[in-house]
């Protein structure tokens, strides 16, 4: 590994203990065997670092999400969500310990939003419900989900079960196991169907 993943990885064990809030950059930079100097020649803030987890450590929800395109009309509705949920639980157990501190201050959550605003392009949290109601509605036109059915709020219902159950793993068991995201996964979508795929398509 180079600098640059040493210092991810550093970041996300020191993340994944402490939380985003009570992580330094100095702190990761000495786990990660350099000086802080040599953190801020690969990234700008604890943000940029913080992003890089994100994308780098922890289930691959955004990639899963972005397949979905690529996913319209084929398999079915019911194992496109439910590939996509499984990842869901599976990330947000991780990264709660991770972000939950971001809450513990109002100053420290403005300022967070604000630095992701410029990385990002301010799609934030937002971005995964966007995406999967954008597949939703694209089945929709298909015919495979049902005409009366709002993409945005079974997006919205999906993932948030899914963060629901991704804080329950942390507060009842501490960590995820596939078979544990897959049964929980199942679960969730075979319910939500039953009101947004014709019979025939489930």
């Amino acid at each position: 590994m180079g600098t640059r993943d040493d210092i991810i990885t550093a970041a996300t064990d020191i993340m994944r203990t402490k939380g985003y809030a009570s992580a330094t950059t100095k702190e990761i930079a000495r786990a990660a065997g350099y000086s802080e100097a040599a953190l801020y020649k690969h990234f700008t803030d604890k943000t940029e670092i913080f992003l890089n987890v994100l994308q780098r450590h922890l289930p691959a929800l955004g990639t899963s999400l972005d397949e979905l395109s690529d996913l319209v009309g084929k398999r079915t509705v019911a194992a496109n969500l439910g590939k996509v949920a499984a990842t869901a639980i599976g990330f947000y157990a991780e990264s709660f310990p991770i972000s939950a501190s971001l809450f513990s201050s109002r100053a420290l959550l403005d300022a967070h939003r604000e630095r992701l605003a410029e990385l990002d392009g301010g799609t934030g949290p937002r971005r995964p419900i966007d995406l999967l109601a954008g597949y939703l509605r694209e089945e929709q036109r298909v015919g495979r989900v049902l005409p009366d059915a709002d993409p945005d709020a079974a997006a919205a219902l999906l993932l948030g079960a899914c963060f629901q159950q991704g804080f329950l793993v942390n507060f009842e068991h501490g960590a995820a196991s596939d078979r544990h995201s897959a049964d929980a996964a199942t679960g969730l979508v075979e319910t939500l169907l039953g009101g947004l795929v014709p019979a025939a398509d489930r």
